[in-house]
């Protein structure tokens, strides 16, 4: 039986509203293992590459395509799932799924093995996100949804940074294969926490002006539009295609630099293994960090007087990003030439790039929070599962599966005239997109209004 408090006494309430935050502590820690999953693979670029003799192309093939195929195509039939069943159960099979075939990963001894691996983890992370957006749309009221969105969105730094750090030493003391089952491991215990612990909250619930609903429904039935009528009613909203496609060139370089990093700084910065894995975990940590919560803040505050704020604050974020890039991408080398005796590699230009390196890396994800919580306002609430997943579909298909192999391909191909370096140079390439990401979420700021569901 549902059961909907309507405007409860103080101890209700703030009863209530604890629980809502153990239930986004919750779904956090579920999507940093699905980004813990799903990043570890570009601190163990080295390894695997000298393991099955891999060119960067076919390494880009390996952490994009393999992954993005099925895990973007199956999130809309998931997701429409999660709109008439319990979004609780498809995240606790999903995050089963994924985690256990990330272990399989370890057993491999080929790179097709590898890819099939690659593509079980992908269907498992299918169904970790859509579901997620949804239930925080129904556990916090209009006015905060932004910033629990980016609270959520947290767990991309703390999975990439935990699965660069975890898996980058796990593999340089123990093997690569060490590193795939540990990680793996993680989220199989976590697994019936999220399913013994987390309610399944009644839709639309905190939709009113009020938003005094509190939610603690258990199974409510729910009559969700065929996904046919949400992709017609999405086809009359153009600020959710511009926030589509916007998002998907901030993934291109999300991912596919987040991807190639480890690699640039052992191959350009000189780093270990095991530096490495410091170096970009905490650089990842507290660059993502802080981008997605200031990102989700600002908006928020921005987006009381205009809803144009949620698109228009990462725009501008991305534009500063891209010169950042740059300057830290060659910070070292700048040292090396005004700081006579100072070394390229020395720990004087290290610890100078990654502070530089702090600004486009909090920059670079400063659009997650706000384009999520657009785009739950964007359908109404029996919706939101299915909009969300499209969202995925289109981001994560031309985002992952792009990203991760232009920068390898475009590495390959540069290799002939920059050598060691043609990875930087394929990351300078990159940068186009985000000035057009930038262009995208520009004109969404001008839509977003208008288009708005209260």
């Amino acid at each position: 039986m549902s059961k909907v408090l309507l405007r409860p006494s103080s101890s209700e309430a703030g009863g209530a509203s604890l629980y809502r935050y153990y239930v986004l502590g919750i779904l956090t820690l579920t999507y940093t293992l699905n980004f813990l999953d799903r990043q570890i693979i570009g601190i163990l670029a080295a390894p695997l590459k000298e393991e099955f003799q891999l060119s960067d192309s076919q390494f880009g093939l390996l952490g994009g395509l393999a992954f993005a195929l099925l895990y973007s195509t199956l999130a809309v039939p998931i997701a429409w799932l999660a709109d008439r069943r319990s979004r609780v159960w498809i995240m606790t099979v999903a995050l089963t799924l994924w985690s256990g075939f990330t272990a399989l990963c370890g057993l491999t001894h080929s790179f097709v093995q590898l890819f099939l691996c690659r593509m079980g983890v992908g269907i498992g992370e299918a169904g970790g996100v859509a579901p997620a957006y949804s239930l925080i749309a129904d556990y916090f009221p209009k006015a905060q949804r932004g910033r629990a969105l980016s609270v959520f969105s947290l767990g991309f730094p703390f999975g990439t940074a935990a699965g660069t750090l975890v898996g980058g030493l796990v593999a340089a003391n123990y093997g690569w294969r060490a590193a795939f089952l540990v990680v793996g491991g993680l989220g199989v215990f976590v697994a019936p926490l999220l399913w013994l612990t987390v309610r399944e909250p009644n839709r639309g619930a905190l939709d009113g002006e009020s938003g005094q609903a509190l939610v603690v429904a258990n199974d409510p039935p729910i009559a969700a539009p065929r996904f046919a009528k949400v992709l017609a009613y999405l086809l009359r909203k153009p600020s959710f295609w511009l926030l589509a496609f916007g998002a998907t060139c901030c993934s291109v370089c999300a991912y596919g630099i987040g991807a190639w990093l480890p690699s640039f700084f052992i191959r350009s910065f000189g780093l270990t293994l095991s530096s490495t894995a410091f170096y970009y975990a905490a650089l990842t940590f507290v660059g993502g960090v802080v981008g997605i919560w200031f990102g989700g803040y600002l908006a928020d505050r921005l987006g009381r007087s205009s809803k144009g704020a949620y698109p228009l604050v990462p725009a501008i974020a991305l534009l500063i990003a891209v010169p950042c890039f740059i300057l830290a991408m060659n910070t070292p080398t700048l040292v090396a030439a005004f700081m006579p005796g100072a070394p390229s590699g020395g720990w004087k230009a290290l610890t100078l790039a990654f502070v530089v390196f702090l600004a486009p890396t909090a920059l670079n994800v400063a659009w997650l929070g706000p384009v999520s919580a657009a785009t739950q306002h964007l359908v109404p609430a029996s919706m939101r599962a299915t909009a969300s997943s499209l969202l995925l579909l289109i981001n994560n298909l031309l985002g992952i599966a792009t990203g991760i192999f232009y920068f390898g391909w475009m590495s390959d191909l540069l290799r002939p005239i920059f050598g060691e370096e043609s990875l930087r140079w394929s990351i300078y390439s990159g940068m186009v997109f985000y000035l057009l990401a930038a262009a995208l979420l520009f004109a969404a700021s001008r839509t977003l209004t208008s288009d708005w569901v209260d």
